[in-house]
């Protein structure tokens, strides 16, 4: 079950051969060590320190939980009895827990995980954990043992993912069994100890409707949002950090036929598709010999050789912007990504800086063009003061204009109306303007259906 430690005593009868060992276990007896001699330790602790030492916990990956806690009350009863530790045995049971805890679960936040309110976990340093609950943070009582423990849950969490975390590769994104977004940076890059983000993600599937019933967004911006993807649109989502750019992707799914193939291309794979023929690919970070790595711009030219109807980007942020906007301009209609900014406009200007960085040589306004011949939509998310999320703006791109790429402004949230109104639905106006895609509706027969939202429609 277990792989014995570099130990002559204790637990032979669970060991495997001690070639088992990996560099990073070797070197967390070596903190742990140290961390021992540092303080006094408890009866937890001395047993935590001596379960650890003699036995290698990442042999437990093939056996389910229940097994494995009989193997962990085994080892415990073993220590308690070599130790001589005066404890009983309901003391026994519950250390064992917390070892089954430690080993297949992580730590003291597994409790947070399992809250369906939390929605991101915060831990800046062993002592220091902050959640998000409905929009807003705030710090809980709960803490890591110490900073070695903490990076043991980092380890296990980037281990779980195929990758690692160590001096040699401080920041990792990752995510866990259950979908949810983590990044992890270790000292030295991180001054004040071990830092992990996770970011929940709902476990249901959300609809655009659900959207409308929490007061995301109104009534004909769902309508007119399913009208998008059903003709194919190409649309750019922006906003900032924790906006719920990603949950708009996933709603925005829904919309998409179950005979269309999907590919998914993302740095840590957090889109969960509402459709059945889905290709998710996922990013690669270089090994220790620096070597096999394999990037956003690497699959989305692979990718296209996959016979995609639409390919899905999880966010542009480098040299694979320019690779999204071909794809966008030779037949991938309906494909979709996200981006980091701040209104629709900005938008458009850090989609352009992201190909003029990787691609100096090229001209700005060969570029402007092509951003205004690839994008037909642009959905700008919020999250306000009071934690709200909501769509702020829907605008389509038009085109070029001497040299200004020009866009046209949808639908808009008005913040004062909210202000002025306990309906968390109000403040949502649609413009009484003939939207540019109605041509392209045209062919698709729904352009009496388009037109109709925006007939009668009052700023």
């Amino acid at each position: 079950m277990f792989g014995k430690r570099n130990s002559a005593t204790g637990l032979t009868e669970f060991a495997e051969e001690n070639d088992e060992y990996s560099y990073e276990n070797k070197r967390e007896d070596e903190q742990g060590s140290q961390s021992k001699i540092a303080r006094p330790l408890g009866h937890m602790e001395t047993i935590r320190g001596e379960f650890f030492e003699r036995v290698n916990p990442t042999f437990a990956n093939g056996l389910s939980n229940d097994q494995l806690l009989v193997k962990i009350n085994e080892a415990v009863e073993e220590i308690v009895e070599s130790a001589k530790l005066p404890i009983n045995w309901k003391e026994q049971t519950n250390a064992a827990l917390e070892l089954l805890n430690d080993i297949v679960g992580l730590g003291p936040i597994e409790t947070l995980l399992d809250d369906k309110q939390v929605t991101d976990v915060l831990i800046n340093g062993y002592a220091a954990i902050f959640v998000e609950r409905n929009g807003l943070l705030e710090k809980t009582d709960m803490a890591f043992r110490d900073e070695h423990h903490l990076l043991n849950v980092a380890k296990r969490i980037a281990l779980t993912a195929g990758r690692r975390v160590d001096e040699s590769s401080p920041m990792v994104d990752a995510r866990l069994i259950d979908g949810s977004r983590v990044n992890i940076i270790i000292p030295p890059l991180s001054v004040h100890g071990t830092i992990i983000s996770i970011r929940k993600f709902p476990n249901h599937k959300i609809s655009l409707n659900d959207l409308v019933a929490y007061g995301a967004m109104s009534e004909d911006m769902m309508h007119f949002l399913k009208f998008a993807a059903k003709i194919r649109l190409n649309i750019l989502i922006s906003g900032g950090t924790g906006s719920g750019k990603t949950t708009i992707l996933n709603a925005l799914s829904g919309c998409i036929s179950e005979g269309e193939r999907i590919v998914t291309i993302e740095d840590a794979a957090e889109i969960n598709l509402q459709q059945p023929h889905v290709i998710s690919l996922e990013t690669r970070q270089r090994n220790m010999e620096g070597g096999g790595e394999v990037s956003q711009r690497d699959l989305l030219r692979n990718a296209l050789r996959m016979r995609p109807d639409r390919i899905i980007i999880g966010e542009v942020r480098g040299p694979e912007s320019h690779e999204m906007l071909q794809a966008m301009n030779t037949g991938h209609d309906g494909s979709m990504s996200t981006v980091h900014a701040n209104s629709p406009r900005d938008a458009m200007l850090r989609v352009e800086d992201l190909v003029l960085s990787y691609q100096s040589n090229f001209n700005p306004l060969a570029v402007r063009r092509q951003i205004g011949s690839a994008l037909d939509l642009v959905i700008h998310v919020v999250r306000d003061f009071g934690g709200r999320r909501y769509v702020q703006s829907i605008s389509e791109v038009q085109g070029m204009e001497n040299d200004v790429i020009t866009m046209q402004e949808l639908f808009v949230h008005d913040i004062t109306s909210t202000l002025s109104s306990s309906d968390s639905g109000a403040g949502f106006i649609t413009r009484r303007v003939r939207p540019h895609c109605a041509l392209k509706a045209k062919s698709f027969g729904l352009e009496a259906d388009v037109l109709k939202l925006f007939r009668g429609a009052h700023d």
